[in-house]
């Protein structure tokens, strides 16, 4: 059987759009991969998603995937490994399912970046995390320091300061990318403190992190700090290796999107964090998501493949 559509993805975006595909009568398949629920698992309160004054993540997701339960959508806890846009209906391929679609919706997040150190990935479990909300509580009454100046380094250090003893935020500029509010918080809060114009050269520690060394990017001075933990939040990558060399993609590896979400091939779009490189927040996502699927429905009406 060919599905009419299938969403690949189970953020905002995905679960949004595959809402609005189930109500529109296009009964479609949701893909929803192993690590369910994207990059809003990660993370603590949500204060600006309408309806929700504050909410975490986790429980956010957790809504979202209920109400998708309530319309009896199609679901599938697999990793999509690859697709192939080379013929229609396109490919969708899983570890040991393949399946055919009319339409695809693209909604497969993005993944934290890391600072690519050698001793990084070694004390990654160790000392050396991507997910505050994840692993803050091993870290209760210790020294930290979180890595970035957007969002999601305020975040990670606010909500950190709860649990350690002291938070340092390590910027290579001298100004945060972050919303002012994000930021007037962190400043103002007396267990965070601010070291500009650096980075991390290295992590320190051999069974864990017990440190990290940072270069001052305007005289070269390097410094150590003792440290328990790093927290890195220097932001995410597009997770489009599935489409890589099929979709046309930016130079930072988002899928190009021409007329809201429609990609370079007829009937696939793209939606989320996967090609919004600009905004990134749930609320957008989402919205994302029901445009997509409104796309999706009319290219199906416009091939004459919908009953």
């Amino acid at each position: 059987m060919v599905e009419k559509l299938i969403i690949i993805g189970s953020g905002p975006a995905g679960y949004t759009a595959a809402i609005y595909g189930i109500r529109d009568g296009l009964n479609p398949l949701l893909i929803r991969g192993f690590e369910v629920g994207g990059q809003l698992m990660l993370t603590s309160a949500v204060e600006n998603f309408p309806g929700f004054s504050s909410i975490l993540g986790p429980d956010l997701m957790d809504a979202m995937a209920k109400h998708v339960d309530s319309l009896n959508v199609r679901k599938i806890d697999k990793n999509v490994e690859r697709v192939d846009l080379s013929s229609y209906p396109y490919k969708v391929f899983t570890d040991d399912q393949t399946f055919e679609a009319y339409s695809l919706i693209i909604a497969s997040g993005a993944s934290a970046k890391w600072l690519g150190l050698e001793n990084e990935k070694r004390l990654i479990g160790k000392g050396v995390s991507g997910c505050a909300t994840c692993d803050g509580f091993f870290f209760k009454g210790k020294d930290v320091a979180v890595i970035g100046g957007g969002d999601s380094a305020m975040e990670d250090a606010t909500y950190l300061s709860g649990l350690a003893k002291s938070v340092t935020v390590i910027h290579r500029r001298h100004e945060f990318r972050a919303s002012k509010i994000m930021q007037d918080r962190l400043l103002a809060n007396p267990k965070i403190k601010v070291i500009w114009d650096s980075v991390v050269v290295d992590i320190l520690g051999k069974d864990k992190v017990e440190g990290i060394k940072i270069k001052n990017n305007v005289d070269g001075k390097e410094t150590s700090i003792n440290l328990d933990g790093v927290f890195i939040a220097i932001g995410h990558e597009p997770n489009t290796a599935i489409v890589k060399g099929q979709l046309d993609l930016d130079k930072e590896g988002y899928i190009i999107t021409k007329e809201f979400t429609k990609t370079s091939k007829p009937g696939v779009f793209a939606v989320g964090d996967v090609q919004d490189r600009k905004y990134k927040q749930a609320v957008i996502a989402a919205g994302w998501g029901s445009m997509a699927a409104i796309d999706a429905r009319k290219f199906l009406m416009e091939k004459k493949l919908l009953d």
